[in-house]
């Protein structure tokens, strides 16, 4: 194992870690069936681990009920398959996101992941008094930082450092990367914590010091996703030219649909799955918001099929 992922804690993640996604129905509602389908074709595909409630499984617009059913799924699937899981009880209410904590203790994932508290951005006091708070719920489960470009309030890395040391079962977290400086910075402040980049930027990531990716290259194709990694983790040359040419494909066939029809990540990484065809999913998302249309999927699948025909 390369030496910066040796380093890391054993209950702290790495690798490729793949979405679990909801299949929406012609109705507007979750499609528990096909979504169980989805995400145990998920585990079968060989990744090292899945999670639940990041933005492509639209954590922000489930209800209650639904966060516990997708939740308990999750771990069904997850168990029966013998993968690595983690559930995301990201709330904007802190209050919430606690109780969503309490209820999955009994889950037993080897993470949970959680987003700041984002009505009001809060302050260092604020986020340190809630990280400790869901510590102190939880105190046998490791917990991952989600902080993502749109996050009201954007943490330094010096500020994610003492949040570690405030927070002793805090392990990792799910980051957008930077320059070099960024990655230098990276490796003086937080040696032995896991630090997942976007997947599209992995192999660069990698090699600065990055430990893996919760993918959205991996929403295309798990197989391709893992296939790359090995290439990533064998020191291969042409893994950077593979980052070009994901970069490239995303660019050209992907990244439009969000100025043509107004969408979100969510509704990109949807797209995707869809047009990847490994699960059994659409590009629909949960009322109000808006998805690439079904007839896009089929162009866009053919696409990925002509520029990374050996995922294929």
């Amino acid at each position: 194992m390369p030496d910066h992922l040796a380093a890391l804690p054993a209950n702290a993640p790495r690798g490729i870690w793949g979405a679990a996604l909801l299949a929406i129905g012609n109705d507007g509602e979750i499609d528990w069936s096909a979504t169980r389908e989805t995400v145990a074709s998920l585990c079968a595909s060989g990744v090292d681990g899945i999670y639940s409630n990041g933005t492509a499984c639209e954590f922000h617009c489930q209800t209650e009920d639904e966060f516990d059913r997708l939740s308990a799924l999750v771990a069904e699937e997850a168990g029966r398959a013998g993968v690595p899981f983690q559930i995301g009880i990201s709330q904007s209410n802190a209050r919430v996101a606690r109780e969503r904590l309490r209820r999955v203790v009994e889950l037993s994932p080897s993470a949970v992941q959680f987003t700041l508290p984002d009505w009001w951005p809060p302050s260092d006091d604020e986020i340190s008094r809630f990280a400790k708070g869901l510590a102190e719920t939880a105190p046998s489960l490791p917990l991952v930082l989600y902080n993502p470009p749109h996050a009201k309030r954007r943490l330094a890395l010096d500020t994610i450092a003492r949040l570690r040391d405030d927070v002793t079962t805090l392990v990792g977290a799910k980051l957008p990367g930077g320059d070099e400086n960024w990655f230098d910075e990276m490796r003086r402040l937080l040696p032995g914590f896991s630090i997942f980049v976007p997947g599209h930027t992995l192999a660069t990531g990698y090699a600065r010091g990055a430990h893996g990716s919760y993918s959205n290259v991996a929403c295309l194709s798990p197989k391709g996703a893992l296939s790359w990694w090995q290439q990533i983790l064998s020191g291969a040359s042409d893994a950077v030219e593979m980052q070009a040419r994901i970069q490239a494909f995303l660019a050209d066939h992907v990244l439009p649909f969000r100025a043509r029809y107004q969408v979100s990540d969510a509704a990109l990484d949807k797209a995707m799955a869809a047009a990847g065809g490994w699960g059994n999913i659409g590009p629909r998302l949960l009322w109000p918001y808006s998805c690439v249309p079904d007839a896009e999927i089929v162009p866009l699948a053919k696409a990925v099929r002509t520029r990374l025909p050996e995922w294929w």
